[in-house]
């Protein structure tokens, strides 16, 4: 093998750095493109998870005639409330298995009755910076907000 054909089939370091630099250009375009899927996701989550919680405050209202006063709390779906006032037919199996934290690891709000909704209750995310108000992802995400487009 002579020195010329030796080169002809390796690649050259600059030929290497090419490579290597298109492939970050790309892999830091397609992790923009990820992680703005992923706070749509948690957005998307809680707004489920607030759904389920709900069911659970209507099956509640079911049995015992009304909702868990804001003392009692969410809390009152997986262990019975010993607060005035007790619950008439709590279920022994409760109302949820555990109660879900919300996608940003924080517990859900919940007040009855409700603020936005007066005849019910308000449950509700502070989003990801855990504060009231805020946008994007760090919004309030409630059972009285209308989808909105994140």
């Amino acid at each position: 093998m002579t020195p010329d054909s030796r080169r002809r089939h390796g690649f050259t370091l600059i030929e290497i750095m090419a490579v290597v630099l298109i492939i970050g250009l790309l892999g830091g375009i397609v992790g923009v493109v990820i992680f703005g899927q992923v706070d749509s996701a948690r957005v998307t989550t809680a707004r489920t998870q607030i759904k389920q919680i709900e069911s659970a405050l209507e099956f509640y209202r079911l049995d015992n005639g009304r909702y868990p006063t804001s003392e009692q709390g969410l809390r009152s779906l997986v262990e019975r409330p010993s607060q005035a006032p007790e619950p008439r037919r709590w279920r022994r199996e409760g109302y949820l298995k555990e109660l879900p934290l919300d996608p940003w690891g924080q517990e859900y709000q919940y007040q009855q009755p409700g603020t936005n909704n007066v005849h019910t209750f308000d449950i509700w995310s502070l989003g990801a910076d855990g504060t009231a108000g805020g946008g994007d992802v760090d919004a309030d995400i409630g059972n009285w907000i209308d989808s909105q487009e994140f």
